[in-house]
């Protein structure tokens, strides 16, 4: 059941890329069918999940290499549900986004749904292993992506976030090796709560490894270098992907197998977690108001709003947590109807510099549709009542603000910068007098308007009628707090040797 949404793009992929006489408008046509299916596919998990079970469902398992503890392990939560379908979704208008004359078309739908079946893999995966090896597995198509198809320095981008993705795996892989040795289990399968027993000192250490690994693929701040030149350089569709889809990779690892594994470290961390929620909000939406390019404004604005999916997590509540789940798939719709809308843009005017641009909304020679979209786009980044921007931020702060007043009001600030920069954005894009000197725009067609209308229609529906998306969330955020110990542990002085008890002999080497 749940392997469909995972080799169905894999093997799609095959005939695409391979097959001679499939001509490059049938290769368009049988990606957007796979994408389709596996939409559909998953509206039916949807009717046949059973919220009153906060545990994984549709189980799958055979055994692959039990010597090495690795096995096909597949389950399905709550959260595993939103974001499969968030990647389902994403994958299929960002394929309608991409351009009929594209080079190579048939190597690049074939990439993308290699990108989508790996990443369903990887929110279902119930074993370390199989979880590192389908996160890993995107990370060459993406690399291609971005070199291939992407803009200007995209082979500069494209390298950068090859390094920097290699060593947020790296981390991850040694941090997931040493739990499960230093706890002494026979296999891989993910275990809530594995690392409790450990002392509180390597529970700390593995769980910063972790909290590096995926901070990096967020990302947070220090860690969101690469991603301004990745977004940038990659065409429309890939840029959707990497925003709408790639980033809740490392917030769906924040929550299951951080705070999953070591809830006491992470009651321990979470203060400074929260600190570090507001550094990225504020970084984020202050450096984005610099930019000049509204692709890279964009861009920074994901850092921040990433922000406030950890202070969520970091509130350790049923209310933060569910609204920080939330705010994962409406950063994901959010962003990807920005992405789309400047792509638009970019393509009819033929610039995306704020200097350049004004007068948009020009009904008649200009693009009024894509402008009043672009509005909706950010008046829901900018979280205004009735968006599904809104609901997300609001809850998260409801559900952090007792626990942690100071960096909240930060984060709230960060909303309020949010609305400044968009509307620095949208006033000299938008509005203004068009350029007498410039002729009429090229009317944008309504297969490049489509996805558009189906991502504000989500926004829109999911802002008046929230319970619809919070419903899926709100099961599992309970089983995760349940996790989490009524106390802070108390981090008490480790006497000498440090390694002596932190790091155990793993079995078998005795």
């Amino acid at each position: 059941m749940l392997s469909v949404l995972i080799w169905l793009p894999l093997i799609g992929a095959l005939p695409i890329a391979f097959l001679p006489q499939v001509s490059a408008k049938q290769a368009r046509s049988l990606a957007l069918a796979i994408a389709g299916f596996t939409v559909l596919w998953t509206i039916w998990l949807f009717t046949q999940f059973d919220l009153s079970d906060p545990g994984f469902q549709f189980r799958e398992f055979w055994p692959w290499l039990p010597l090495l503890g690795l096995n096909y392990d597949l389950g399905m939560d709550g959260l595993s549900l939103l974001m499969v379908a968030l990647n389902a979704l994403i994958t299929w208008v960002a394929l309608w986004s991409s351009q009929a004359a594209i080079e190579r078309p048939k190597l690049f739908y074939a990439l993308m749904l290699l990108v989508s079946g790996g990443v369903a893999g990887a929110f279902l995966a119930q074993n370390l292993l199989l979880f590192f090896l389908l996160y890993e597995i995107e990370l060459v198509p993406l690399y291609l992506l971005v070199a291939i198809w992407g803009g200007e320095k995209r082979n500069y981008a494209a390298t950068k976030f090859l390094l920097y993705t290699a060593v947020s795996g790296a981390l991850m892989l040694a941090g997931f090796l040493a739990t499960v040795w230093l706890t002494e289990q026979t296999d891989f399968a993910y275990r809530p709560a594995l690392g409790q027993s450990l002392p509180l000192t390597g529970q700390l250490i593995l769980l910063g490894m972790l909290l590096v690994a995926f901070g990096i693929k967020i990302p947070l701040v220090p860690f969101h270098t690469w991603l301004p030149d990745t977004y940038v350089a990659a065409s429309t569709p890939v840029a959707m992907m990497l925003g709408g889809v790639l980033a809740k990779l490392g917030t769906y690892g924040l929550f299951r197998f951080c705070l999953g594994m070591f809830p006491d470290a992470w009651s321990v961390l979470s203060p400074y977690l929260a600190v570090w929620a507001a550094i990225s909000v504020l970084y984020g939406a202050i450096t984005a108001i610099a930019q000049k390019d509204i692709k890279r404004m964009v861009a920074y604005s994901s850092i921040g709003h990433m922000g406030y999916v950890l202070l969520g997590g970091a509130a350790m509540t049923d209310l933060g947590l569910t609204g920080a789940v939330s705010q994962m798939v409406a950063h994901g719709l959010i962003l990807a109807i920005l992405f789309h809308l400047v792509g638009v843009v970019e393509s009819k005017v033929g610039t995306r510099e704020l200097d350049v641009l004004n007068g948009l909304m020009n009904p008649i020679r200009g693009l009024p549709m894509t402008s009043a979209m672009l509005v909706l786009g950010g008046m829901a980044s900018a979280g205004i009542p009735g968006l599904v921007g809104f609901v997300t931020e609001f809850l998260v702060f409801q559900g952090s603000y007792a626990a942690y007043p100071l960096p909240t009001l930060l984060c709230v600030i960060g909303t309020g910068l949010t609305a400044v920069y968009f509307v620095i954005l949208l006033n000299r894009t938008c509005f203004g007098k068009l350029d007498n000197a410039i002729a009429y725009f090229p009317k944008v067609t309504f297969i490049e308007r489509f996805p558009a209308w189906v991502l504000a229609t989500l926004i829109l529906f999911l802002g008046v009628q929230p319970m619809w998306l919070l419903r899926w969330s709100e099961p599992t955020a309970a089983s995760l707090v349940a996790t989490l110990p009524a106390t802070v542990p108390v981090l008490r002085k480790v006497p000498p040797p440090l390694v002596a008890e932190v790091i155990q002999s793993p079995p078998g080497l005795d």
